[in-house]
């Protein structure tokens, strides 16, 4: 008898040590790697923001190349959506913002060549995002088969 009772305190030490690791892992999906997750897709989606931006500016810019607008007249968002209205008397020349608030004076060319450029950069931020939200996503599915594993649940989630 004093074997059984061994027995089962060993089961019982065995479930409870299985319990904690379960919720250790369930603590590291829901406390680091669900966050990562979304702060990954946040930042991604911040980039395709910018992506946008640039895309729309370039289109801009080609279509005042393809109908030869030297001048033009258009509202401009003050902020808080207030408008003014501008007249730009020479459109030949464009200032970008490059960052940390400088504005850079280009010709229609070279303001779509720097654009090409950080379009270019954007597309490897874009791809390095999606590479890290594949690896968080697969991260979680791998904890989450190693909780099923523990609990000895079949890997088809059913109970």
């Amino acid at each position: 008898m004093v074997r059984t009772t061994h027995q089962n305190h060993n089961g019982i030490n065995m479930d409870k040590i299985r319990e904690e690791k379960v919720q250790r892992f369930e603590e590291f999906v829901d406390c680091r790697l669900k966050p990562d997750l979304v702060r990954a897709i946040a930042e991604r989606d911040k980039v395709f923001e910018r992506q946008k931006i640039f895309l729309d500016l370039r289109r801009n810019i080609e279509n005042l190349e393809k109908n030869g607008v030297t001048s033009l007249r258009t509202m401009v968002n003050l902020g808080s959506e207030v408008y003014m209205q501008a007249d730009v008397p020479d459109t030949q020349h464009i200032f970008l913002d490059i960052g940390l608030g400088f504005h850079v004076e280009f010709t229609w060319s070279e303001a779509l060549e720097f654009i090409s450029r950080k379009e270019e950069r954007l597309d490897r931020e874009i791809e390095e995002y999606t590479q890290l939200i594949a690896s968080i996503k697969s991260q979680i599915k791998l904890v989450c088969e190693g909780i099923r594993e523990l609990l000895q649940l079949s890997a088809d989630g059913s109970y």
